[in-house]
């Protein structure tokens, strides 16, 4: 078997089909001067003029969310449940992490073909060791044509006061924090930990003391837990320049058990927060966005709101996924992936790490979400989201 072929995973036959790589593809782990270039292989974007790849549904590949780790120092109920990720949970050897070097030269491929935003996620990213470093790296790096590649960083926000400035000076352009209730009783049960929410609350305001702007807050909502704290959630954050974003709780990964009766719908919550504080809706901050903008009418801000399970938005999503180890995802709701790191340490050079990502993203066919109440979508074995990020 060749290098090219034992890192693409198998998948069903109706895959095989759009892609394969033959045994010339490789010479010794490293591409030849018969090999198909990414360069042959990506298209020019007529609004940009920036290069980027398609999908098999004809969607292009636009944005990398990075998990630098596997660990985290909350287990909040709907990602890493206690009773599955307890102390003898086995994370993931030293050995086994992509280095800051790897994630830096995967990057500049993904960029290559048309990559223009990267978000670093978890696990809770803030416990990888000196990720001040790895942003230095990644936020001085461009697209083809000289742009700039937007840095941004998902954190719970637990070790947030006190690496704000070091983030902002690293380069980090943005911060979105988990944040999924305001009372004591309700962070901490959410987050099944004895942290007090004052401590997240202490690292937003550092955020915002040193200049990250406009931060966002994720608020992951289920039933009967802290539903009844969308309205004090949205009163805390107006006029506070905080965008407050509110999400249904979604299946990820297969240890949260997660029911439908428990998701409180962007429907729903739209009604409860329209009552008290008329909303407007406004225009996508730009194509693919996952959260449905709203504004006060009164201009005290402004809401997002993500219904990835009642108004699925596959056709639009642009994401690829990297883990901690380096498995490429074309989904959050993925049930397998593309080994990067295999190839990369065997010695494969950049044209061959793009032609495999190419290859990889072409026979993307993933529509999960819509696809979430049908009995074969329901039996999926899904990777867990802190193996690869929200």
């Amino acid at each position: 078997m060749t290098l090219a072929q034992s890192i693409i995973p198998i998948t069903p036959l109706a895959t095989q089909e759009k892609t394969s790589l033959d045994s010339n593809f490789i010479q010794n782990g490293k591409g030849h001067a018969g090999m198909i270039h990414p360069a042959h292989l990506i298209q020019e974007g007529a609004a940009s003029d920036r290069p980027f790849i398609e999908d098999s549904l004809r969607r292009p590949l636009r944005d990398l969310r990075i998990s630098v780790t596997d660990r985290c120092n909350l287990r909040c109920t709907y990602c890493m449940p206690r009773e599955v990720f307890d102390h003898q949970h086995a994370y993931l050897p030293r050995s086994d992490l992509l280095s800051f070097e790897e994630v830096e030269r995967l990057a500049k491929v993904f960029i290559r073909l048309g990559v223009q935003k990267i978000r670093l996620t978890g696990g809770e990213p803030l416990l990888r060791r000196g990720i001040e470093h790895l942003i230095e790296k990644l936020a001085k790096l461009h697209d083809p044509s000289g742009i700039p590649i937007e840095i941004a960083l998902t954190t719970n926000a637990v070790l947030l006061s006190s690496k704000a400035q070091s983030l902002k000076d690293a380069g980090l352009s943005r911060i979105s924090i988990s944040l999924d209730g305001l009372s004591e009783a309700v962070f901490q049960r959410m987050s099944d930990s004895n942290i007090s929410v004052s401590t997240v609350l202490d690292g937003i305001a550092a955020a915002q003391r040193v200049g990250f702007s406009p931060l966002k807050v994720n608020m992951v909502l289920k039933r009967g837990v802290n539903d009844h704290e969308i309205i004090p959630m949205a009163e805390h954050f107006r006029n506070s320049g905080i965008i407050l974003r509110l999400i249904e709780y979604m299946d990820v990964g297969c240890s949260n058990g997660w029911r439908m009766v428990d998701v409180v719908t962007a429907k729903e919550i739209h009604q409860r927060i329209h009552q008290l504080y008329p909303l407007q809706e406004l225009e996508p901050s730009y194509p693919g966005e996952v959260a449905k903008r709203w504004r006060y009418a009164d201009g005290c801000g402004e809401i997002g709101l993500v219904a990835s399970v009642t108004q699925a938005f596959c056709s639009g999503c642009t994401r690829a996924r990297l883990s901690t180890n380096g498995m490429l995802y074309t989904c959050l709701f993925a049930t397998d992936g593309a080994d990067l790191r295999e190839p990369l340490r065997r010695g494969a050079d950049d044209h061959l790490m793009g032609s495999l990502i190419t290859q990889y993203w072409q026979r993307r066919t993933d529509q999960y979400s819509q696809l979430r109440h049908t009995v074969a979508a329901g039996t999926r074995q899904k990777i867990e989201m802190s193996y690869i990020g929200g």
